[in-house]
């Protein structure tokens, strides 16, 4: 029995592997039926249990897969054929670590998936999925795909273009769903072994009328697709009546909101399980508060839920910490905390009460908490998410949200952790660092690693913010900047809703990114934006009276000086890498010193501020010319580590880049940032000194 396509593809991809990385060739030879595999000698046969007589009777379910390896044959046997496709795959990922085509003579593996599914979204863009992309994450365990972001596969926009309420109004802006692409895509990705998993896109008003229009929907898009895998019906996108995370609201209002936004789910599955009962359907509550406080209200949406759908829950966001005595949320995906949060721990408690499966919102290589950086080198605490997620049992994964991925040695790390028998984790780290830095070099980058997953344990901003995402290419203003785009200052159009989510989402004085990736200050000096950004972004609950930048400030300095201590080690390492090593080994120094740079920037930014603040209303002079002196060093040293970033940005296309908002900084801003602050160093400044002349130094 010949195989299909997707296991063809694997052995094609093999075969290429080992004479590409390996320099051994080999012949394929597909054969009609594998009864007598036993007799094969100085082969690697490949196949499934039902073809291989007598092999892979430990397997338990899809994606299993067995390797044994003896001096005669290498056999990989998968429970189906997505299962020998990642058996292979893992072979070739020990042939990675060993960097030779050799395996241990008694290599004995019964390997079991620990989720059913694990999907992703592109890093290149919306919709953007090519062969080669396909092929690279099927390699690192993805077996599923989540596209048509905000948009539905058939390319319906009836609530987009009809609906005026606010959301309706943000997915009107959403580009066009061609239909033929996304079939082009289902039908791409399936050579790979790769579900494709998609939004439906609908406000359900609770009236007959929204009922049918829902269910005509629906019935429209498993008429076009009836081989997509599964519905991801996230409140951005899928809600009942008035948009909203319901902050604020009564218990009843909330209560009576998650029994119809979870009859519309009903209505969703009885069409799709009517047509086939393995679609999935995926209800995600994202937008409902997730504080802790509020862990009841999430568990009543599970409550509410119908039978036969599995709850796709956000998994760190909203889970509490501790700064300094002082309480303190993650406001978004973020990695300084593991999770879960604690409204998703009762979340999972109460699905697990009904018998259902539980799929999860899981970042596993990069987070919106550094959203620029293409990766987050941080193992340490990576490995604690991946523990974390295996300790809950929860069942499938979607492993980004508009971070996406793209090949990376923490993807390595993440696809060996999927399945059981998997190595230690400093088994694991060992192994990676040899190979990518030179064994003579390993134990300090391992150490460094280390270091730097102490580093972002300590970072205070979470989320999508200034601070952890262009706060390199973010200036520092003292004096209001000229407004580098139109304004609307005068007429009848008011200029803050014009900058916000309705309008340019750009700010005028800095418009090379989105207004909440920007940190502007208050020329007024009514108050003081650093202030305001430290405890919005943390999460920190604090009481006016009490100044909060300080202790937000002192964690982003540690953290950053750990980072500092683990680059010496990996500058140290790279160095002294063989030469065949050296150019990514430099390339992995790149990315964690712009990482190290972005909380330095941050740093400066919010100190900056503070002081740009503090030094408007000081009437002594001494204390005014004292405060322009610090603030001085800050922009001395901000411009030499702004030289470096841009020096980064332009040697690394991938640093700035963010896929929901394509680059938020580049070479251009970065240059433009260094116009301000010289300009600031070399006329503003001065300029303030000379005013500050005629306070009386008392």
């Amino acid at each position: 029995m010949r195989s299909s396509q997707v296991l063809q593809n694997a052995v094609e991809d093999f075969r290429d592997y080992l004479a590409t990385s390996m320099q051994v060739r080999v012949e394929v030879d597909g054969r009609d039926s594998l009864q007598g595999w036993r007799s094969l000698g100085q082969c690697i046969v490949v196949g499934t249990r039902e073809q291989m007589p007598g092999c892979g009777a430990a397997l338990k379910g899809p994606k299993d897969y067995a390797i044994v390896a003896t001096p005669e044959r290498v056999t990989v046997c998968g429970y189906d054929e997505r299962g020998a496709m990642f058996g292979l795959y893992n072979l070739e990922a020990r042939l990675n670590l060993r960097e030779a085509p050799f395996l241990p003579k008694d290599l004995k593996a019964v390997r079991h998936s620990l989720y059913d599914t694990r999907m992703v979204q592109s890093w290149m863009g919306w919709m953007e999925w090519p062969d080669r992309l396909l092929a690279h994450l099927a390699h690192d365990g993805f077996d599923g795909i989540f596209a048509s972001v905000y948009t539905n596969p058939n390319g319906d926009r009836t609530t987009a273009d009809n609906s005026t309420e606010f959301y309706a109004r943000l997915l009107h802006k959403v580009r066009h769903m061609d239909p033929a692409r996304m079939r082009d895509l289902v039908n791409r990705a399936a050579r790979f072994g790769i579900k494709v998993y998609a939004q439906i896109i609908y406000q359900y008003l609770g009236t007959p009328e929204s009922e049918e229009g829902l269910r005509r929907l629906v019935r429209a898009i498993l008429k076009d697709f009836p081989d997509i895998q599964g519905y991801v019906l996230l409140t951005e996108g899928f809600w009942y009546a008035k948009w909203g995370g319901g902050h604020g609201a009564s218990k009843e209002y909330l209560q009576d909101w998650a029994r119809n936004w979870s009859k519309a789910v009903g209505i969703v599955a009885d069409e799709c399980h009517r047509v086939n009962p393995a679609i999935e359907i995926l209800p995600w509550e994202y937008n409902i508060d997730f504080r802790p406080q509020n862990v009841e209200m999430k568990r009543y949406f599970i409550q509410q839920l119908p039978a036969g759908t599995i709850p796709l829950l956000t998994w760190e966001n909203g889970k509490s910490f501790e700064m300094d005595g002082m309480q303190g949320f993650l406001r978004d995906y973020s990695l300084n905390q593991v999770g879960p949060a604690e409204v998703t721990d009762a979340q999972i408690a109460e699905a697990r009460k009904r018998g259902m499966k539980v799929y999860s919102k899981a970042d596993s290589f990069a987070s919106w908490q550094f959203g620029t950086i293409p990766y987050l080198p941080f193992p340490y605490q990576w490995y604690d998410r991946y523990t974390a997620l295996a300790k809950y049992g929860v069942n499938g994964t979607l492993e980004s949200w508009s971070s996406g991925y793209k090949p990376n040695f923490i993807a390595d790390l993440r696809a060996w952790t999927c399945w059981s028998d998997a190595p230690s984790r400093d088994e694991l780290l060992g192994a990676i660092a040899a190979r990518d830095f030179g064994a003579g070099g390993a134990a300090k980058v391992v150490k460094a690693w280390d270091l730097f997953s102490q580093a972002i344990r300590l970072v205070p901003d979470t989320g999508p913010h200034m601070g952890t995402n262009n706060a390199v290419g973010n200036p520092l203003f003292f004096d209001e900047p000229p407004a580098r785009t139109v304004t609307f200052t005068h007429s009848w159009t008011d200029h803050a809703s014009w900058m916000g989510y309705l309008g340019s989402h750009v700010i005028p004085q800095w418009p090379f990114t989105v207004f909440y990736l920007v940190f502007c200050p208050d020329f007024t000096n009514k108050t003081n934006r650093a202030e305001q950004y430290a405890r919005s972004v943390s999460g920190v609950q604090v009481g006016p009276e009490k100044a909060f930048l300080p202790v937000f400030l002192k964690y982003l300095k540690r953290a950053s000086n750990l980072m500092g201590e683990g680059l010496n080690l990996y500058r140290a390492a790279a160095l002294a890498s063989p030469q065949t090593k050296r150019q990514k080994a430099v390339r992995e120094v790149v990315v964690a010193e712009q990482l190290q740079r972005m909380m330095q920037s941050e740093c400066a930014i919010l100190e900056f501020e503070d002081l740009r603040v503090k030094q408007a209303s000081e009437q002594n002079g001494k204390k005014a010319r004292a405060i322009l002196d610090r603030m001085e060093h800050i922009l001395r040293e901000e411009i030499d580590r702004t030289e470096l970033s841009l020096l980064a940005a332009t040697r690394d296309s991938r640093l700035g880049f963010q896929f929901e908002q394509d680059y938020v900084y580049t070479p251009y801003s970065l240059q433009e940032k260094l116009r301000v602050l010289r300009e600031t160093l070399k006329k503003q400044l001065p300029a303030a000194r000379r005013r500050t002349s005629a306070r009386p130094a008392r």
